[in-house]
């Protein structure tokens, strides 16, 4: 293995996994099954969407979004974690370094966002269906969107700028398999009181407002839900917030496993945090294509369908 202080001054070294470097060539395996389930899944789901036009709603609209921030996640990592296991990556530049950050940031504050805006969704369909289709336009929806975008990517950069201009002065060793800003801040000599702060703003008004928000939303539903008179009518309306519920727990669970690892489990191997890092990069990506095409009636029988064309159009030969 190449000795670190052979690596260049302006560079940083990126710790893969371990104690498992030896089993790099068979943790391969596992790691590139998962990137190929989040680009085909998250793919397939955003072709249904597009090609159903009885898909064509705000629900699914905001599902489209979802999918789309899972596989552009996917997407930002993917070169670094597997050009790693590969012994294709060392070392990334500064530059690379805190583009990574910013989209990784930057797409999780997305997710964040549009989780929010579908329990808005499920809240409206649920405690006010009669104007559901006029409170919810695709006008409205476009507007959303471009809030989500604007309040995800335009915050972040006072944060991530200022890395371009921190004094590197330690050890340019990262704890994980991709750049994340607080590992840039743990080898600068600078001083780190503004990111640290300003870090701190962005969790509060990203991460745990919008769980808040989603936790009031769903009071509010149930709240709704439990005055209705019918229970059939009762397990109907709450199994449309199903999948949401999934996808929420899928995404703020690892986060907040990742949180208490770092706060508390400095004694924990670097192993461990290592693997806590790429569950809460991957397992949102991963597990919303499949909560969705097996909650949602809609998306599985399209995909059903969709599969069952494709082999009815195959040769006898090939069935």
């Amino acid at each position: 293995m190449t000795s670190i202080s052979n690596f260049s001054d302006s560079n940083f070294v990126l710790t893969g996994f371990p104690g498992l470097e030896v089993n790099y060539i068979w943790i391969t395996i596992p790691f590139f099954s998962i990137y190929v389930m989040v680009f085909l899944g998250n793919c397939m789901v955003l072709h249904v969407i597009r090609t159903e036009p009885s898909l064509h709603e705000p629900m699914f609209y905001f599902l489209a979004m979802l999918a789309l921030t899972d596989l552009c996640m996917g997407l930002s990592t993917v070169n670094t974690v597997l050009g790693i296991l590969l012994g294709l990556i060392q070392e990334i530049s500064l530059d690379f370094c805190i583009a990574q950050s910013y989209f990784i940031h930057g797409l999780s504050f997305m997710e964040s966002s549009v989780l929010l805006a579908m329990s808005v969704d499920r809240y409206i369909a649920i405690c006010n269906p009669l104007r559901y289709s006029s409170i919810l336009t695709n006008d409205k929806i476009m507007k959303i969107g471009i809030a989500i975008l604007g309040r995800s990517s335009l915050l972040i950069p006072p944060a991530i700028i200022r890395l371009k201009f921190l004094n590197y002065c330690r050890p340019h060793i990262l704890s994980h398999s991709f750049c994340l800003h607080q590992d840039l801040l743990r080898v600068t000599c600078s001083d780190i009181r503004f990111n640290s702060i300003y870090a701190l703003f962005l969790v509060i008004s990203n991460l745990l407002l919008d769980a808040i928000l989603i936790l009031i939303s769903y009071i509010m539903i149930l709240h709704t839900v439990l005055a209705i008179a019918s229970r059939r009518e009762r397990i109907k309306s709450l199994q449309t917030c199903v999948s949401h519920i999934c996808a929420v727990l899928v995404f703020y669970i690892p986060i907040i496993g990742l949180t208490m690892v770092h706060r508390f489990g400095k004694h924990l191997s670097p192993l461990v945090h290592v693997l806590m890092g790429n569950i809460y990069i991957l397992l949102p990506p991963l597990m919303n294509p499949v909560i969705y095409s097996i909650k949602t009636q809609k998306i599985r029988r399209r995909i059903q369908r969709l599969f069952y064309l494709k082999s009815t159009h195959l040769p006898r030969d090939q069935m």
